[in-house]
């Protein structure tokens, strides 16, 4: 079967909408226009019933009550607000909180904003696999901790924390739990009540759904978590969340939401399936690969591989017909090695020659097969341009074993 060039693999950016979740959207661009807070004719109050049924769809997909959502642009509005939020709200118990070195910019940054505010925060390292201990977790706690931020599952390295046994102990302490979930909603189970969390973010686009819109999840019990809201105006989404609600978006979000609780199991197996297809394939094929993140506890679709010997931007640039990313970032014209991978351990050489596979809903076994092949190639060519690359006598190994 011939592969349609060119092939899609980074996933973990974004996703196509699901044609399911666009047809849901559709009717409320022009038909069903209204604005869910115009309570007095029919045009809002169909607006806010689909509001409604979205804020349904994704309480079902974490375990909680519709009213513990409060939508939000995306998760990096998410973010803000649980970190922003209970900082603000909780000046009279505290002001420390407690995150990891390896959390997303929306994270860290947020962090960095607070603790200009004064704030104190400590960044957790974490180990060659990317995990956090859940004892570091517990000895960082203090009086007056006010809240823990730990990512779900890493947009980079694909690796699941442990977010029940710190979720916990977090309980335990008394101190409030946040995890950012946007790659994790949907590929992975997340019951908010299995993982012990307070405040849980969440992305559409990551899902299937349409960018421009998210979520956070409030838990509103044992007791309430209060938040003071970053933005003030018309007091949508039970004040915590001011302005018009997305509509069209939203009912994406819940149709995306809708349609992981059917396929998410599924489509997990058959992903798992083909990223091992994809790494047996380069390491059966390609000497001197690291694996990046843990071998075992990581998202379906995710494989990032260090090629020794090839600039990770250049190995990009070669291959123009397969979409993927570079684990590390271009600024001011100067390669930066990845901040996650120096975490974990990573050399900067290798660090600057890894790339991000994210495979997803559409990807197939022919385009994996294409991939291999052409990351043969071109890995080769650029290692026979090296100056002073010697080719390893021996096979391939894990990154996790030798750096």
């Amino acid at each position: 079967m011939a592969v349609k060039l060119p092939i899609y693999m980074d996933y973990h950016a974004t996703t196509p909408v699901d044609p399911e979740v666009l047809e849901a959207m559709l009717p409320y661009f022009r038909e069903q226009f209204g604005n869910p807070s115009s309570r007095t004719h029919a045009f809002g109050w169909t607006a806010e019933a689909a509001v409604e049924k979205a804020r349904e769809q994704l309480s079902q997909l974490i375990g909680c009550k519709p009213m513990e959502v409060v939508f939000t642009s995306g998760a990096t509005e998410s973010n803000n607000l649980a970190l922003k939020g209970v900082a603000w709200a909780s000046r009279d118990r505290g002001n420390h909180i407690v995150t990891t070195a390896i959390e997303h910019h929306a994270v860290l940054d947020a962090c960095r904003r607070l603790e200009k505010e004064g704030c104190d925060v400590t960044y957790l390292p974490v180990d060659r696999a990317g995990l956090v201990d859940p004892v570091q977790v517990a000895e960082a706690i203090t009086d007056r901790t006010i809240l823990v931020s730990v990512i779900a599952a890493h947009n980079e390295i694909g690796t699941i924390q442990p977010l029940a046994d710190i979720g916990r102990l977090c309980r335990a302490r008394g101190v409030l739990f946040h995890s950012d979930a946007a790659q994790a909603l949907g590929k992975i189970p997340l019951a908010v009540d299995e993982i012990h969390a307070d405040l849980v973010s969440c992305s559409a686009h990551k899902l299937y759904g349409p960018k421009g819109v998210g979520a956070l999840y409030v838990r509103m019990t044992r007791p309430a978590v209060k938040l003071t809201p970053l933005l003030d105006g018309g007091g949508q989404e039970r004040g915590r969340r001011s302005g018009t609600q997305n509509v069209a978006g939203i009912v994406g979000f819940g149709k995306a939401c809708d349609i992981a609780s059917r396929m998410m199991v599924e489509e997990g197996r058959r992903l798992s399936a083909l990223r091992e297809h994809l790494k047996a394939g380069i390491l059966r094929r390609i000497d001197a690969v690291y694996l990046n993140g843990h071998p075992e506890r990581r998202l379906p679709g995710n494989l990032n591989l260090s090629f020794a010997g090839v600039e990770g931007e250049a190995l990009l640039l070669s291959m123009k017909d397969v979409a993927v990313s570079s684990g590390s970032a271009c600024t001011s014209s100067r390669i930066e090695p990845s901040y996650v991978l120096r975490a974990l351990g990573v050399s900067d050489e290798l660090a600057t020659a890894s790339i991000r596979f994210g495979l997803g809903r559409w990807t197939t076994e022919e385009e994996v097969e294409f991939t291999v092949e052409k990351l043969t190639e071109r890995v080769g060519r650029l290692r026979a341009l090296a100056a002073g690359w010697a080719r390893p006598g021996g096979g391939t190994e894990s990154a996790l074993e030798s750096r």
